[in-house]
């Protein structure tokens, strides 16, 4: 089962057909909602919202653990996240679909490890890919066939919100290597491959990053609005796609 963790932009999927909602419990506290499953283009999928169906969870309170533990407890096979993020590089303009391949980890605070008990040994994880390249290659392919670009490769900076970059920040950012800023790819992706569970992202650009083009003196938030309710519906395009080729 394919699992959609949704982002800011989607706190629901229109094309998945609802056969239940379920409540799970997890060692690790409460999700950020009820699991939505159903079925998309005859896939079965569960649905969460990242940040609550309200949006109401900001990015540094969202209990990521649950929420991956929850998914994989529900059945899911592999996990795919979608972000809005600020673009960096000077060729992601508002509304660009990028699958990154990388991350740098600027958050803090954030519970990042399954393994905290003292009475176990400590738990190391190979992070030299942090997605899937077989789920990110299946995307890529996905939104090809349903005639969406995607940038095949980005670097995510993960910051922590919930209050966005100051613009000497995002020319630090861009010192280290990122395209593109976010708030909630870490420790997300960290998680899933701890508990082995295949995860790729598809990040859409809701906006210049700080100091950058139309975000030189400020970010304007109506575009962001406008822009991300445009870029989902190719996001549900590709999604679409990726089911139908993810039947045998």
């Amino acid at each position: 089962m394919l699992a959609i963790i949704g982002g800011s932009g989607l706190t629901q999927l229109a094309n998945l057909d609802v056969m239940r909602r379920e409540v799970v419990r997890t060692p690790f506290g409460e999700p950020s909602g009820a699991l939505t499953f159903g079925r998309v283009g005859g896939e079965a999928v569960v649905f969460l919202a990242r940040h609550g169906y309200g949006q109401t969870i900001p990015p540094h309170m969202v209990n990521y653990r649950a929420n991956i533990w929850a998914l994989q407890h529900a059945g899911a096979a592999k996990v795919i996240s979608v972000a809005s993020v600020g673009g960096i590089r000077a060729d992601l303009h508002p509304g660009a679909m990028v699958v990154p391949h990388q991350i740098i980890d600027y958050t803090w605070g954030r519970k990042a490890t399954y393994f905290e008990d003292t009475e176990r040994p400590v738990v190391h994880i190979d992070f030299t890919e942090p997605y899937d390249a077989r789920l990110r290659h299946t995307l890529l392919e996905s939104a090809k066939t349903a005639g969406v670009d995607a940038l095949d490769g980005g670097v995510y900076a993960a910051t922590q919100g919930p209050r966005l970059e100051t613009a000497a920040e995002i020319n630090r950012l861009e010192r280290d290597g990122a395209d593109i800023v976010g708030m909630t790819g870490m420790p997300e992706a960290a998680l899933a491959r701890e508990l082995k569970l295949p995860y790729a992202a598809i990040a859409v650009v809701a906006n210049h990053a700080a100091g950058r083009a139309d975000s030189a003196q400020a970010i304007h938030f109506t575009q962001i609005d406008a822009t991300l309710r445009q870029a989902m519906g190719q996001v549900r395009r590709v999604i679409d796609e990726l089911c139908r080729n993810s039947r045998p």
